[in-house]
């Protein structure tokens, strides 16, 4: 596997009416020392508020902020994704959480770091409940290595030579978390994007990983590079929790590798 030529990146933000943290999240997207092709916020159906802080920073944005939105029915992250993804114009896409802090170097990072034949999986710092409270009220977005209030502080440290020398390729799913994911677009329209039959929190970026490693897509654990700070929140309600585990399960055992509920109702209408 040879490093790409030639990535244009498109950077996918999920969110659910929380436009204070979003804005956060947006705006350290924005401050990228190489920034994306586009900005595109999937929207699980928030009120106007998102609407309208996505379209300010569109006017004021020199690259694309877009805003694709579905109808409120409940979580539902995975046909979120799939409508961005589908909407994306780069052959690479990066995917975060609304809730996350990007480091300035972030999208190199990712940009770097990607191999054909591969996805990435990063990790994340932990920003404690009152380090989050601060930021909500002064906007910063910046965060130092120093600071107090970071959990899992080891990764926050950034060194290139580092991060090659510890990437890890595998095929294991512990850890899978798609607040801080990228892969090539077109593998995700080889696998059929994400399963919208998860509704509910929890396992359809784990079962997005079993259908692309069962392509022979390997998983790359990366650290020491594509940093990203996780703001406190309040854990999402699991309700869904059992059925999303068996629907997992059944992904594994089955060896699936494409989803029967996927990102190709999107593209009908739309050249890949």
């Amino acid at each position: 596997m040879k490093p790409t030529a030639h990535i244009a990146c498109s950077l996918v933000i999920t969110t659910y009416n929380s436009p204070d943290v979003l804005d956060l999240a947006i705006r350290s997207a924005l401050a990228q020392s190489e920034p994306p092709c586009e900005i595109i916020v999937a929207d699980d159906g928030s009120t106007s508020d998102t609407a309208i802080l996505v379209e300010a920073h569109n006017a004021a944005s020199r690259i694309p902020v877009t805003h694709v939105w579905q109808e409120d029915r409940g979580f539902r992250a995975a046909a979120s994704r799939n409508g961005a993804i589908a909407a994306a114009r780069g052959n690479y896409i990066v995917i975060i959480d609304g809730d996350m802090l990007l480091h300035s170097d972030f999208i190199r990072d990712h940009k770097r770091m990607a191999l054909k034949g591969t996805f990435i999986q990063g990790s994340r710092v932990l920003l404690s409940m009152e380090n989050t409270r601060q930021r909500l009220e002064t906007r910063r977005i910046s965060v130092s290595l120093f600071e107090k209030g970071l959990g899992n502080r080891k990764n926050a440290v950034r060194s290139p030579l580092l991060s090659r020398l510890f990437v890890m390729k595998g095929r294991a799913l512990n850890g899978i978390r798609s607040c801080n994911m990228s892969f090539f677009r077109e593998d995700c329209l080889r696998v059929n994007g994400f399963n919208e039959d998860f509704v509910g929190w929890g396992r359809e970026d784990s079962e997005f990983a079993v259908r692309l490693i069962n392509c022979g897509i390997f998983r790359r654990n990366v650290r020491f590079s594509a940093i990203a700070y996780h703001l406190w929140h309040k854990e999402n309600l699991r309700h869904s929790i059992a059925q999303n585990d068996q629907r997992l399960e059944q992904a594994i055992a089955g060896k699936l590798t494409k989803s029967p509920n996927g990102i190709d109702k999107y593209l009908v209408n739309k050249k890949s």
